[in-house]
């Protein structure tokens, strides 16, 4: 049991690595710092964009997302709006 268990862990570890997640956010953000520690504690690759300095980026969010609000995560082209946990979850599961 013990042999499937690791492989099974080792398999979940390959879905997030494989993932692509760009986190936008601002400094100033509770909620993209909540996101970040959460991806970090997983142990899930992402990109930070921080829309505060880069006006591109800001509007690059806003055409994905429909949203100026931080934080705005795509999960591979899935995006999520907020640090909404479940559905991360899921789409990382994905």
């Amino acid at each position: 049991m013990a042999k499937k268990e690791t492989v099974k862990k080792e398999t979940t570890r390959t879905k997030k690595r494989k993932q692509r997640v760009i986190l936008f956010t601002t400094p100033t953000c509770s909620f993209c710092n909540a996101a970040k520690q959460y991806f970090r504690k997983n142990g899930v690759r992402f990109r930070e964009v921080d829309v505060s300095k880069d006006p591109a980026a800001a509007r690059d969010m806003k055409r994905r997302s429909g949203q100026m609000g931080v934080p705005v995560i795509d999960i591979n082209g899935k995006i999520v709006v907020g640090f909404d946990r479940p559905k991360i979850e899921r789409l990382l599961s994905q």
